[in-house]
């Protein structure tokens, strides 16, 4: 018992608030520099002459700069997600449905310095795509709007020591997390600059989306994790709403990970379905305490 409480005191040490306003401080630095950097590097190029068809895909106009800091707001919901696994599932879900739809916003961003505005049509495919982003980002906004309006914290009323332990298993879960998401940004980096390489060498066909590195693994290790979660909670709870609201969290999850392999237009209609769906079984959920109040439907 006293193993179980010293890694439960470490634990607490490695997810306290102290170490999480230093972690977001670290992240305002990091995205300042690499605007100013990002935006440098723009004007270096357009100072050497480079045509305009000849340069990076993200060194082409000053508004492709703001790829990096929201690059870096992302990986900042990254950390948050971590953050507040052990301390509550549904808003661990929550922070990958703001995710996703910074993914998207970030997504924007990058189509718009794309646009020829002399040549702009309703008809070219990137007007199209840039417009659907648009408003599936609004949509998205709107959902996850719903979706914390409907979430409510629950006190926990079932045996405290046996909560206190899940909740540990889930920081372990998340401290498991860190080292193998920093695997994963170094491996898809690698991945994309090796893909980049080739492909300008003429052996390869399609370069991979930058819009979809590390976040297409990222989304396929947190449904994994989802699930894990998952049946874990059936060790410490056998409420049927709470075990069907965890389990259409999972779904969702799942058809949010689709979206990163389906086509452009398509891509951002899962995504809403995804967010949908949760927001969805959150208000379902949230009936059973109207229909039975005296079971109060804990968080864990």
């Amino acid at each position: 018992m006293e193993v179980i409480n010293r890694i439960g005191r470490f634990l607490d040490r490695a997810f306290s608030p102290k170490f999480k306003r230093r972690f977001e401080r670290l992240i305002i630095y990091m995205a300042l520099v690499g605007f100013i950097l990002h935006l440098g590097l723009i004007f270096w190029v357009r100072w050497q002459g480079i045509p305009l068809e000849e340069r990076p895909e993200l060194l082409r106009s000053p508004i492709d700069a703001l790829y990096t800091p929201f690059s870096f707001i992302l990986i900042q919901e990254v950390f948050l997600l971590v953050y507040y696994l052990p301390q509550s599932f549904t808003t661990s879900i929550a922070k990958q449905y703001e995710i996703i739809s910074l993914i998207i916003i970030r997504r924007i961003f990058k189509d718009v310095s794309k646009l020829d505005l002399k040549e702009w049509t309703w008809s070219d495919p990137l007007s199209q795509q840039l417009l659907v982003d648009m408003l599936g980002a609004l949509v998205l906004f709107f959902l996850v709007f719903l979706f914390y309006k409907l979430y409510r914290r629950r006190p926990a009323v079932s045996d405290p020591q046996r909560t206190r332990t899940f909740i540990n298993f889930k920081k372990g879960i998340s401290l498991l997390l860190i080292p193998i998401m920093v695997g994963l940004v170094v491996y898809s980096f690698v991945n994309w600059a090796m893909s980049s390489a080739t492909f300008s060498a003429g052996f390869l066909r399609e370069i991979k989306d930058i819009n979809n590195i590390f976040y297409n693994e990222f989304f396929t290790l947190l449904v994994l994790v989802d699930v894990f979660i998952l049946i874990l909670s059936l060790r410490y709870t056998d409420n049927y709403a709470q075990l069907m609201r965890n389990s259409g969290f999972v779904i969702s999850t799942v058809l949010i990970r689709f979206s990163f392999i389906a086509g452009p237009l398509v891509n951002t209609a899962l995504v809403i379905s995804g967010v949908g769906f949760g927001v969805l079984i959150m208000w379902i959920y949230n009936q059973y305490d109207g229909i039975n109040p005296e079971q109060v439907t804990e968080e864990v």
